[in-house]
């Protein structure tokens, strides 16, 4: 039987029709470094060998295994085999199956908290695991991530105090969300000379100031000075975390107040600090 002149080199297409890919494929395997760059022949195409073709079906196997390209690729770059390929692979896959099930894990320990509270530090969620269902709201979730971010898990757990002070007095929680609608009209319906800005700040102050007086009698302080001592052997890894100051944090988040409540929360912060250094009551603020 007379057989067929075996080629030394085939073409692009004879390659892929042997591997089971496409020539396209080929040459995204060439642009990603995954198969080196075959000679050319007399009219530059390319024309694979026998060590090229093999290659070639080492790619289609561990591809259709489902490993990625570049998983591939980094299993190749200076390997002398292709069991030394391998043997990288298994231990590539084994790193990321241990990432994989850390993250199950996380993501398992933030379905389990039961609410958004897991997407707050320990510390944090912890000071408002025990407030009821939908006491805490999204608004305030807002708050306290933005808070954490700027001064930490120490300055969110602090102003978390404030949150449970307005989930359990039903009065102050009224009188925030009756502020909180006014204040939103500020933004488009006050110029920053008007002379409500003045009143609405003194009854924001005042509000602030009954808060505080709540959070001092129920003890809410002295329970996270507890935590504080508890966290104290923490301090290293928090000082060591790269954190923005309130002013760079402010010039980075996209808020959008009007000069009118500008004003207005300069003057929240002129009167409460005032009220603070006079140790005054609610009232005078």
């Amino acid at each position: 039987m007379h057989l067929p002149a075996i080629p030394r080199r085939v073409k692009i297409g004879d390659a892929a029709a042997f591997a089971g890919t496409t020539p396209r494929a080929i040459r995204h395997y060439h642009a990603i470094g995954l198969l080196a760059e075959p000679e050319r022949g007399s009219d530059n195409r390319r024309r694979y060998g026998y060590d090229d073709m093999i290659r070639l079906l080492w790619i289609r196997k561990m591809a259709d295994a489902g490993i990625s390209l570049d998983d591939i690729r980094a299993s190749f770059e200076g390997a002398t085999g292709i069991e030394q390929s391998l043997a990288r692979l298994e231990e590539s896959l084994a790193s990321k199956a241990a990432a994989i099930e850390a993250q199950q894990a996380a993501v398992h320990r933030l379905r389990e908290a039961g609410s958004p509270l897991g997407l707050l530090s320990p510390l944090v969620g912890g000071r408002l695991h025990d407030l009821p269902p939908g006491a805490l709201r999204p608004a305030d979730l807002d708050t306290l991530l933005v808070t954490e971010r700027i001064f930490g898990p120490l300055g969110a757990a602090a102003q978390a105090n404030r949150f449970i002070a307005l989930a359990t007095h039903p009065e102050l929680r009224a009188e925030e969300d009756r502020l909180a609608e006014t204040e939103a009209a500020l933004e488009d319906t006050m110029s920053p000379d008007d002379p409500r800005i003045e009143d609405l700040a003194a009854q924001r102050c005042a509000h602030e100031t009954a808060l505080g007086a709540t959070i001092d009698r129920s003890g809410l302080d002295e329970a996270l000075d507890v935590l504080l001592d508890q966290e104290d052997e923490h301090a290293g890894e928090e000082e060591n975390e790269a954190r923005m100051s309130t002013m760079e944090a402010i010039a980075k988040m996209p808020y959008d107040f009007s000069p009118a409540r500008i004003r207005y929360e300069e003057r929240v912060i002129e009167l409460l600090y005032s009220a603070d250094q006079d140790g005054d009551t609610p009232r005078s603020c």
